[in-house]
């Protein structure tokens, strides 16, 4: 008789990490989700869906080896569905999806891509979004509501199949790549997970109508169920108070800014589950984006300040949807 499991066990566990490799390859093991390389140094693509480049530069030497990797306590199979790839094991799915742009714009590819994810999801095994990024070319390009972010919100809102109560966690950062490709991605699971808002901040599928014909579609974090052993999933983070950006000409102060919403946030997750541990550490993962790569030095200094040395970093160049703001932070926090 096989033994049965005990009730304090999770049900699945997933463990991301970034690990510097000459060759991603050797990373694909039988329970890695999801491997990511990140600039001009990384593979454009390899055989396996399971691994996708992301548009951005690192801005540190070490970040030209560094691949973000999702090992999951499950066997993962890698899987295919059309323009759609990814990784998958009994209970996570990560999935991956690449669009030209050219001609439509963004709007239209924004609903183009959310509606292939729709379809998709409506026969996967794992229907339920936990956490999105999008990354586009040139996102604060444009004026007024031609702005391009602007433009990306309103394709995805036609085509998010989801309620506002229950929106993923998710990015938006804009790459320099010239190419208009539009980049969607995500850790989807068999059940839904527990979105997390800010008590510092409005909702942003509040946001009023300044903002844009359509609000972003987001929630601030996601935390699992309480079975499994997902670290809290945290969106995109900057210094929005409300919904107004701040200092806007200061990256010291809208990284502190930042982290005073890291407090407020992970204070509200761990006020509905005690098992978060209330400040980050060597159980965290974060991606740091910068717009303007000359800040770098000023950045690493007040990270150096703000953080522990034992958090796992990576610093990106990108480019926040918003041009008041330099730096926006996402990530993972155990």
């Amino acid at each position: 008789m096989s033994a049965q499991p005990r009730l304090d066990q999770p049900a699945f566990a997933l463990t991301p990490g970034y690990v510097r490799s000459r060759d991603p390859r050797s990373l694909l093991g039988p329970r890695t989700l999801a491997v990511f390389g990140f600039g001009a140094a990384a593979p454009t693509q390899l055989d396996d869906p399971r691994y996708l480049r992301v548009p951005l530069q690192p801005l540190e030497a070490e970040g030209a080896d560094t691949y973000e990797v999702w090992t999951c306590s499950e066997a993962v199979e890698p899987w295919r569905d059309g323009a759609i790839g990814g990784g998958r094991s009994a209970s996570l799915c990560f999935g991956a999806l690449q669009l030209s742009e050219d001609p439509s714009g963004p709007a239209a590819a924004a609903e183009q891509a959310y509606r292939l994810l729709a379809v998709h999801r409506q026969r996967a095994a794992h229907p339920h979004l936990l956490r999105l990024w999008n990354y586009l070319d040139a996102i604060v390009a444009g004026e007024g509501d031609a702005e391009r972010y602007r433009q990306f919100c309103v394709g995805r809102a036609e085509a998010l199949d989801i309620p506002d109560a229950a929106l993923p966690a998710a990015t938006a950062i804009g790459h320099r790549e010239g190419t208009r490709l539009l980049q969607v991605y995500w850790l989807a699971s068999t059940r839904p997970g527990l979105p997390v808002e800010n008590p510092r901040q409005v909702p942003a599928y509040r946001y009023p109508r300044s903002y844009g014909p359509r609000s972003p579609s987001f929630a601030r974090a996601m935390r699992a169920d309480p079975a499994d052993a997902l670290p809290l999933l945290l969106s995109g983070t900057a210094a929005v108070v409300g919904h107004a950006s701040l200092h806007h000409d200061s990256v010291v102060a809208q990284l502190r800014e930042t982290f005073d919403n890291f407090d407020s946030l992970l204070g509200a997750a761990r006020a509905a589950d005690a098992r978060i541990v209330p400040a980050f550490g060597a159980h965290s993962l974060l991606k740091v984006y910068l717009r303007d790569a000359s800040a770098l030095p000023e950045l690493q200094a007040t990270l150096t300040r703000l953080l522990p040395a034992e958090v796992p970093r990576l610093i990106l160049e990108g480019d926040i949807c918003r041009r008041e703001l330099a730096v926006e932070i996402d990530g993972f926090h155990g």
